[in-house]
């Protein structure tokens, strides 16, 4: 192991023992708060759960600019459908294969748990010559930003700001998407399955993911999508009635699996099943070189799932054709920056209610009329089939500053190391540089991070040697700091 990172693995080994899904981050805030006490550092904690730790500067840079280092504490806790992982009480498992850091059967939580203990190793090192530093711990950032979101005034006072929450060690992100969830609740009534006997379970899996940001671009099959085709198929052709639809897992997660619960007649069971075959064929062949492992399985089930009628027909009909109808993936691509999506829209979960189907999109854009324009088209379709819409966790883009002094000085830095120059890209997902930065105008910001493939899912993996290259970036940058 590089010993320039042992002591960034051995905080990142710690907090993955620690619960921190979204939302349930009590016991790393605490763990956190601990750890600044046990330093002597002053901190601060505002009623959103946020931290704020202060860092003297090293001897003799009393006086140079506070830089802020900045991670998220939650993690997106998903795990293989074999996997009996408890993520509110098991510790991530581990496993180092050679220069790469991946977790047994769960995601790794590299994102962002990996920034926070680049940022605590650079308050704890006293090799490292830093200037005064405060570190900003946010929470609940993977289901809407809401940490930053409600971040206290007060809470800093640096002007500088590096967020260690990217993924590419050779990229410089200098700008994002602004971001809004919607809600869609669409009412059902429920009536018995006269005559339909055998229940059996459609399931679409075996997908990729992703971060529904990050990879929207690669076109990755979407798997409630991929359901809602093959229940309109079934619906047209056949004589089988709707219990229960569910699917996806997170609104920033394109859906690896979904599944819905049918009751059939048993003269059709056979038809149904070719049906089934020749649509997975034909549905595999689409996706061939991009989803390998997808798979649309029919099988007997017992139906005993808490809903003893089905829907009704008229509501298992708009049920599919509100799936089938809200778009999905890339809706428009920059025109001002190459190869940068602009907007795109992601149908993330579809929950089965006893009265309800709740439906949630998650829309991203850097321009924020085209926001409110493909919102307003998921609401639109969501609407006219009688649903009910909510907004929920909107968030600003960050516009990027090419002209930034903190951006100069890091690429400066970068091409001393390197001996070439980083990419600056803006990039199409969510980051806390946009709210914190509407919260503390004149903030100078720019975000890294090491390599890290496959956030969000259990295929998420850590590059060691990258992870040794953003480190050593890191501290040559704060070095800089500290002679101004």
């Amino acid at each position: 192991m590089d010993n320039r990172i042992e002591n960034v693995l051995r905080i990142f080994e710690r907090i993955s023992e620690i619960p921190r899904c979204s939302k349930k981050e009590e016991k790393i805030c605490e763990w956190i708060t601990d750890w600044a006490k046990e330093k002597v550092f002053s901190y601060k904690k505002d009623d959103a759960g946020n931290i704020a730790i202060s860092v003297p500067a090293s001897d003799g840079a009393q006086n140079a600019p506070t830089v802020v280092l900045q991670g998220h504490l939650d993690m997106v806790c998903e795990k293989t459908p074999e996997s009996g992982h408890d993520f509110l009480r098991d510790p991530i498992r581990l496993v180092y294969e050679g220069d790469k850091l991946r977790a047994e059967d769960t995601s790794l939580g590299a994102d962002n748990g990996i920034g926070v203990a680049l940022a605590m190793a650079a308050a704890s090192d006293g090799s490292i010559v830093r200037p005064p530093l405060e570190l900003l711990f946010t929470v609940d950032e993977e289901t809407g930003l809401t940490g930053a979101t409600n971040l206290a005034s007060g809470m800093l006072n640096g002007k500088i700001l590096i967020n260690i929450d990217s993924e590419n060690d050779e990229i410089f992100t200098v700008g994002c998407a602004g971001g809004l969830d919607t809600i869609s609740s669409l009412p059902v009534t429920r009536r018995p399955a006269d005559g339909l006997r055998d229940f059996h379970r459609l399931k679409a899996s075996g997908l990729k993911g992703g971060h529904s940001g990050v990879d929207i671009h690669e076109q990755r099959a979407n798997a409630i999508k991929i359901l809602a085709r093959v229940l309109l198929s079934l619906l047209e052709n056949y004589n089988i009635r709707l219990v229960s639809v569910e699917g996806g897992s997170a609104h920033n997660a394109i859906p690896r699996e979904a599944q819905a619960l049918l009751a059939v007649s048993p003269d059709e069971e056979g038809a149904i099943a070719k049906s089934v075959a020749d649509l997975e064929k034909a549905i595999r062949k689409e996706f061939e070189k991009i989803e390998p492992n997808l798979k649309i399985q029919l099988e007997k089930d017992s139906g005993d799932k808490g809903f003893s009628e089905a829907m009704s027909v008229e509501d298992a009909w708009k049920t599919v054709r509100l799936l089938n109808a809200i778009p999905h993936g890339v809706y428009n691509m920059s025109y001002d920056i190459a190869g940068l999506v602009e907007t795109s829209s992601n149908l993330a979960t579809v929950k089965t209610e006893a009265a309800a189907i709740r439906i949630a999109t998650s829309q991203r854009s850097s321009v924020m009329s085209r926001l409110a324009e493909i919102t307003g088209t998921i609401k639109a379709a969501a609407m006219l089939a009688g649903a009910r819409c909510e907004d929920k966790n909107g968030y600003p883009a960050w516009q990027p500053d090419l002209d930034s002094p903190l951006l100069k000085k890091c690429v400066e830095i970068f091409e001393s190391l390197h001996g070439k120059k980083p990419k600056i890209e803006a990039i199409h997902a969510g980051l806390e540089c946009g709210v914190i930065g509407s919260k503390y105008p004149g903030m100078d910001m720019i975000s890294i991070g090491p390599n890290i493939k496959g956030a969000h899912s259990p295929d998420e993996t850590l590059d060691l040697a990258s992870l040794a290259k953003v480190k050593e970036f890191l501290d040559a940058v704060l070095k800089e700091y500290a002679s101004l």
